[in-house]
């Protein structure tokens, strides 16, 4: 029934955006947007929330694979909501948003206060290799409508990707500003899991196995590295190429299989964004992020340093 409703929803809401002037029309899709999103808010198990291009669909491709093996489901599908519950109930239905339109539905747009009683999963990623990501998924992947509805630099925009990393609207600030708003909520969360994207790619077994008893099963150690492999760059690359997950949609299909860069899956490089700036540019990025981030995610140089003392002073003990 709520499929019937959610597409009758949608056909309604496009329907009457013709007739709007286009601010209008935009709110309204992000009404329907909200309104689905609280839908299941309301009725999940485990809320998983990131900043878009933070790594979740590369961490979704290995929640769905350990998943597959461990509850005997079919392969070439990605773990949606509830789809995998609906196979297997022991699978627990994860809300995966990038927060982006059901804190505004609530009546909260600026607290997370509705999240703290669920049981939350914060993906984060260095905030400098986000904002570059999102220029190339800006670039070669986002439909123009998309960009209109989150105020995103209009389709077609000739804007260099040092420029589109300093807009305020889309750009570092904005990636910043996600980031200490989870931050300074997080000691108000009764059960909360933060993941770092680069602790992942540097020990994945030990992170992944955190992640998957976070999300309530027993792990089984060979089934992570199996994980793992399956889940590797290249082999997450050819699947995009290959369009593996059809039975998914184009949620990991490479837009153009000739162009690198339309890829989902690009780079996966912890602090590539420093290939695509001269010295001056990285220095100015850099300092961005030291002088607005706050802790505790570990990005900022002073956390580094704090952490390199500590290391150093442990190891003199």
């Amino acid at each position: 029934m709520h499929i019937v409703v959610k597409r009758i929803t949608k056909w309604l809401v496009r329907a009457a955006s013709v007739f709007l002037p286009e601010d209008k029309a935009l709110n309204l899709e992000r009404w329907r947007r909200g309104r689905e999103d609280l839908w299941k808010f309301r009725r999940c198990d485990y809320v998983f929330a990131s900043y878009g291009k933070s790594g979740r669909t590369w961490v979704r491709v290995m929640l769905s694979r350990y998943f597959q093996r461990a509850h005997d489901l079919p392969d070439r599908i990605i773990l949606g909501f509830d789809n995998f519950h609906k196979l297997n109930r022991a699978v627990p239905k994860i809300f995966f948003t990038h927060d982006n339109y059901v804190r505004a539905h609530l009546g909260h747009p600026d607290s997370r206060q509705d999240f703290y009683k669920h049981r939350t999963v914060l993906l984060v990623r260095k905030p400098q290799d986000v904002a570059v990501s999102q220029y190339f998924q800006w670039k070669y992947r986002m439909r123009p409508y998309k960009k209109k509805l989150n105020h995103y630099p209009e389709h077609g925009t000739d804007i260099s990707v040092y420029d589109f990393v300093m807009d305020p609207n889309q750009g570092l600030p904005k990636i910043i500003e996600f980031l200490n708003a989870w931050a300074g909520e997080l000691p108000h969360f009764d059960n909360v899991l933060v993941v770092r994207y680069e602790d992942l790619r540097t020990d994945p077994d030990k992170h992944l196995g955190q992640l998957i008893a976070f999300l309530g099963e027993d792990v089984d150690e060979s089934i992570v590295r199996e994980t793992v492999e399956f889940a590797s760059v290249e082999r997450m690359r050819r699947m995009e190429s290959e369009n593996y997950f059809w039975r998914s949609g184009s949620r990991v299909q490479a837009k153009d299989p000739a162009n690198p860069n339309s890829y989902k899956v690009r780079k996966a490089k912890v602090g590539g964004y420093r290939d695509y700036f001269d010295d001056e540019q990285t220095a100015a990025i850099d300092a961005m992020v030291n002088e607005r981030l706050t802790p505790p995610f570990g990005y900022t140089d002073a956390e580094n340093q704090t952490m390199s003392t500590a290391s150093v002073g442990g190891a003199s003990r």
